[in-house]
């Protein structure tokens, strides 16, 4: 329950917060300072992570991103404790999230632009953030498990 629980979090948290910004996207596209080295920018990308296969037929990032979803819920109903239930729901909702923005808009609303001094990070989304934060929970789950036992 709590891998879908997660995933279906990072669904709703994403489609939110990129509604918010399509909504604003005008005032969004030259962006808005919110504290040095952060502003919220509209950006659309048709690529993976940092650009990565920009260009690439939309249709096959929805099937890529749909095939590896679908191995992440075997994963998910084979995990052993609740940490790695739950990293793997977030990282199923993350990617869900862009899917639908890919079926959408065949391109993934990016609006997170962090920098130091004029050398920006790629935009991001929240689906990205819960697809890394779901990645690195995986990697210490073993670390974590073992300190703290706790079954799903």
């Amino acid at each position: 329950m709590i891998g879908i629980f997660a995933a279906l979090a990072a669904v709703v948290i994403d489609q939110i917060t990129k509604a918010i910004v399509v909504a604003n996207a005008a005032s969004l596209s030259t962006g808005i300072a919110v504290f040095p080295g952060f502003n919220l920018v509209f950006y659309r990308n048709d690529g993976v992570t940092f650009g990565l296969l920009g260009g690439a037929p939309w249709w096959s990032l929805i099937a890529l991103a749909l095939a590896i979803c679908g191995w992440l819920g075997v994963m998910l109903f084979r995990a052993e404790n609740a940490v790695e239930t739950l990293a793997y729901g977030a990282i199923i909702g993350g990617a869900s999230g862009n899917v639908i923005d890919r079926v959408r808009y065949r391109a993934v609303t990016d609006f997170l632009d962090f920098y130091i001094n004029s050398t920006h990070w790629p935009a991001f989304n929240m689906a990205d953030v819960f697809v890394v934060s779901g990645v690195g929970l995986l990697l210490a789950a073993p670390w974590i498990s073992a300190r703290r036992p706790i079954k799903s």
